[in-house]
This record gives structure tokens, C-alpha cells and sequence, in this order.
């Protein structure tokens, strides 16, 4: 993986710290709306780790693709990922 390890770490780090919270939310049957906005915030939270991810793979595997051909897998790839997102 070409992204920032320690960055990519630190944001899932959080998810997952984020998610624990909010489970324990649930457990506590706390109110509605703060547990939705809890998720929320987790779901940013993975989105910017992806992001990170995906802005690696941009800039270093399509860009240092040896080929055309293996350009146009990469580029494939990334259209792919990004279909899934949006």
C-alpha cells in the first residue's frame, strides 16, 4: 500500500474506537439521534481512510503504471472503486 501507513492507521484507529463507542450506545439504549450522529461520524471517518487510500493508488500505481495496458487496469480499477462509493 503506497498511502501514508501511519495516517491510514490513525483514521481506522478511530473508526474502530468510534464504533466501540457506539455499540456501547447501544447497549446503553441511549437516545436515538446521538447514536445516529455517532455513526456518522464514524462513517467520515472510514470515507477519509479510503480516500487517503484511493489518492495513494492514484497518484503512484496509475501514475508509475509501466504500460498503457496496465495504466488502463489501474484506471479500470479506481472507476470501480469509486462506482461502489458513489
Amino acid at each position: 500500500m503506497m498511502a501514508d501507513q501511519k495516517t491510514v492507521l490513525r483514521l481506522l484507529k478511530t473508526a474502530r474506537g468510534q464504533i466501540d463507542g457506539i455499540i456501547k450506545m447501544v447497549e446503553d439504549d441511549r437516545y436515538c439521534m446521538d447514536i445516529s450522529q455517532q455513526v456518522t461520524a464514524a462513517d467520515a471517518m472510514l470515507r477519509r481512510a479510503n480516500r487517503e487510500i484511493l489518492t495513494a493508488h492514484l497518484k503512484h500505481c496509475v501514475e508509475n503504471a509501466g504500460s498503457d495496458t496496465e495504466r488502463a487496469e489501474k484506471i479500470d480499477e479506481l472507476v470501480k472503486a469509486l462506482e461502489k462509493i458513489l
